[in-house]
């Protein structure tokens, strides 16, 4: 029988075997990153990229070292929340994060490596893979609390690189109240417990918006009806509707945003318990 190269769901002895742990990627030698935590969605347009900003600097302002590594190769929004213009340099054995002045957050994004920030990347799968795969073991991390993993929408070629090379300790998972994301965000969460990757919870963003006059919560998409109680998931959060965090993050200072609203999870990502991490 030909090989596929999917030595998970194989049971041949083959001279071509590996482990899950022969496939992890080793940290370098200048980086030591504690956590690492994954973001992830079944589909685009639910604000993960927001979701883990958020979830970034409400880290960093609990004394917490965190960087962020945008896999979202050909959407990357990360830097413009934060206002970032400035590009990832390089010295020929490491690359070297990008830092925001007032928390202090590393990050790596693709965008940090284009001469114009709107120039595509017209790549196909592999290649957005191996640059995900670069930017953990390449990049000078130094000392890391958390590393957030900012995943593209899916389970594509570079969710499965991430999930088999990364070792990450657990990911949250971002969605809107509609049963339509319900129904998609539930491949997300197989692909993650197929993969053995603890799942922390879900954020619902996009729950609600306050009244400006009463503060009554309206839920525009109706309450959530699904419960998720099959994946025994918690609810970490419900993020409203908020015109001051999206004109904060249009404006790259998502780091002005105050909320309480995401305790629950960063207690969650600070009382896990971290995997060993490989080194070189």
């Amino acid at each position: 029988m030909a090989c596929n190269h999917q030595c998970e769901g194989c049971n041949e002895n083959c001279s071509e075997r590996v482990s899950k742990e022969d496939m992890l990627l080793a940290q370098n030698e200048k980086s030591n990153i504690k956590k690492i935590i994954g973001v992830i969605s079944g589909k685009g347009g639910v604000g993960k990229s927001m979701v883990t900003s958020l979830l970034a600097c409400a880290l960093a302002k609990k004394g917490l070292s965190v960087g962020i590594l945008d896999a979202d190769i050909t959407g990357p929004s990360i830097p413009h929340a934060f206002g970032i213009n400035d590009k990832a340099l390089g010295d020929g054995k490491y690359i070297y994060p990008i830092v925001t002045e007032k928390l202090g957050i590393e990050m790596i994004s693709s965008n940090m490596l284009l001469e114009n920030n709107d120039d595509p990347i017209l790549w196909r799968g592999t290649l957005i893979a191996n640059l995900v795969s670069q930017f953990y073991s390449e990049v000078r991390w130094d000392e890391k609390d958390v590393l957030l993993i900012d995943m593209p929408p899916g389970t594509g070629d570079v969710a499965l690189t991430t999930f088999q090379s990364i070792p990450i300790d657990g990911i949250i998972v971002v969605a809107t109240p509609q049963e339509l994301v319900s129904v998609i965000v539930r491949k997300a969460l197989k692909m993650a417990q197929m993969m053995d990757i603890p799942i922390l919870g879900i954020i619902e963003n996009m729950a609600y918006v306050k009244c400006p006059n009463c503060d009554e919560k309206i839920y525009l998409y109706g309450k959530r009806k699904e419960s998720y109680s099959d994946f025994n998931l918690d609810l970490l959060s419900e993020l409203p509707l908020d015109s001051k965090l999206t004109s904060l993050m249009d404006i790259g200072c998502i780091e002005d945003y105050e909320t309480d609203l995401l305790d629950k999870a960063i207690e969650k990502i600070m009382n896990l318990e971290m995997k060993e991490k490989k080194r070189k």
